[in-house]
């Protein structure tokens, strides 16, 4: 594990992935950096609500949950200051919203160290 992996160790990560075995893997991938997961949340409701409710240092959401965007759930985090990154299956461009346009994206399939400094880079800068 990197040092910058290493930072994330205790930090609450909400987890938002629609897709079972994306989402078991990311829970392990969060685990083994020894982040404390948040939800998972499979869907927009329930991201909305843990976004909403939940003590979180960051998040990983996925862009498309169920044909619904994440969006409205990515709006809560940034008015909560919560920093987060955007995971995408989606090639190219995105239609993002302006005041989410300069948030961090990993293109899904992603490896463990690509969605672990994505996250240490929202919460730490570097």
């Amino acid at each position: 594990m990197s040092l910058s992996h290493t930072k994330l160790q205790g930090k609450r990560i909400l987890a938002v992935e629609d897709e079972l075995l994306v989402c078991m893997d990311l829970e392990a991938i969060l685990e083994g950096a020894g982040c404390v997961v948040i939800g998972p949340a499979a869907n927009l409701d329930q991201a909305l609500d843990l976004a909403r409710s939940e003590s979180i240092d960051a998040a990983v959401l996925d862009v498309n949950l169920d044909g619904r965007p994440v969006f409205p759930a990515a709006e809560i985090l940034r008015e909560r200051q919560v920093p987060f990154v955007f995971a995408s299956g989606y090639g190219g461009e995105l239609s993002v919203p302006e005041l989410l346009r300069g948030v961090p994206r990993v293109a899904k399939p992603y490896s463990d160290d690509a969605i672990l400094a994505a996250l240490s880079q929202a919460i730490h800068g570097a």
